[in-house]
């Protein structure tokens, strides 16, 4: 027997609660789909849980497109419903001369995202700031923040399911196929069964792609492949040395191993990349410390690796390889022709910066 929905979405990160909530919202008949037996298990609650401001990214691509108003619905949204978080600013460091133009290009490019409220500072006049740090400049960002991803999933997922929504863990999307009116989806778990959608959304993030190849009918030109990457992050004992977030230059690929805070005032550092490591390993390797530890002692040259240890690791839903600068993907039927499909993928930092402005993105694609 098939049942019917009218939207399934397919993933419960803080991305696909944030779009399944949206779509109850506005009257639709919603059931949210998980793999796993929690949401959030994978991506969401393996990150830095920054709260960015919009700098670094491609202008006019989606990412530097949605980050900025992503951040301002996020901070009312949190102000509003209790969900902590903390406007703690963030501090993006040159430590050569050479570094230093650097820093003005990443000001260009954030004012172009629409971010003007970004200051280039001395390296004098950071370490006032934060005692202990060393740079030649610095650029001032104070809108970044932190948030409880944990705590802002909670509440997402909890007006979700008061606007009438239904959670379904443990039901695996593990095929299906496009039909006139919908797409059918075959659900796996204890309980075997059909679903047939008017509309489905494709939020699996790591495992968007084998998600959408799975789903007979929709154009393979407009599944791109994910690339996860890996990142590792090592926890620092003890109080924590600086107040804001503390971010080398990034590369294309990655913003670099920096130091973050959560909002309890534990510290830590990371993320690296790795593009070796096979879908879902999380494991950390130990082995790592001492060039994480180098790593930061360029801009924090007092830090003691023995206060290091092991903390966890995630993997982002890339599809951009070694060296290249991503964006967010999401298409629907006018991009790819299949009626009653939106997939998302690449869906990587800052996602969940940008997650409520990603699910009015979706929200009027779906309209």
């Amino acid at each position: 027997m098939t049942e019917a929905v009218d939207v399934a979405v397919i993933g419960a990160g803080v991305v696909g609660i944030a779009i399944a909530r949206a779509l109850a919202l506005e009257g639709r008949e919603v059931v949210l789909l998980e793999r796993n037996d929690k949401v959030g298990a994978e991506t969401s609650s393996r990150n830095s849980e920054v709260i960015h401001a919009g700098i670094y990214y491609r202008p006019g691509g989606l990412r530097a497109r949605l980050c900025r108003p992503g951040k301002e619905l996020l901070y009312r949204y949190c102000a509003e419903r209790g969900v902590a978080h903390k406007r703690c600013g963030k501090l993006i460091v040159a430590t050569s001369d050479a570094e230093v133009s650097r820093l003005e290009n990443l000001r260009r490019t954030a004012e172009q995202n629409g971010v003007s409220d970004l200051e280039l500072i001395s390296g004098e006049k950071a370490a006032e700031l934060e005692p202990g740090l060393c740079a030649r400049a610095a650029l001032l960002s104070p809108t970044s923040g932190v948030v409880d991803g944990h705590n802002l999933m909670t509440s997402l997922l909890g007006d979700f399911e008061n606007a009438g929504g239904t959670l379904a863990l443990l039901s695996p999307a593990e095929g299906g196929a496009v039909v006139g009116d919908g797409v059918r989806l075959d659900i796996g778990g204890a309980e075997p069964t059909a679903l047939h959608a008017r509309l489905v959304v494709n939020a699996a993030g790591l495992w968007a792609d084998q998600v959408a190849r799975s789903i007979s009918g929709l154009a393979p030109e407009w599944i791109p492949q994910i690339r996860p990457a890996k990142g590792q992050y090592f926890m620092y004992s003890g109080p924590a040395p600086f107040g804001r977030l503390i971010y080398p230059l990034h590369s294309p690929d990655s913003q670099g191993v920096h130091y973050t805070r959560d909002l309890g005032g534990q510290a830590r550092l990371g993320p690296d990349i790795s593009w070796d490591s096979p879908l879902g390993d999380y494991s950390v390797d130990e082995d790592r410390l001492s060039a994480f530890a180098e790593a930061a002692r360029r801009f924090w040259p007092d830090i003691d690796p023995a206060r290091l240890h092991p903390g966890y690791a995630g993997q982002r839903p890339k599809t951009a390889g070694p060296g290249e600068e991503g964006d967010f993907r999401i298409y629907g039927p006018k991009t790819h022709g299949a009626p009653g499909y939106i997939g998302l993928y690449g869906i990587e930092s800052p996602g969940l910066t940008s997650c409520l402005a990603i699910a009015d993105h979706v929200a009027a694609l779906a309209r």
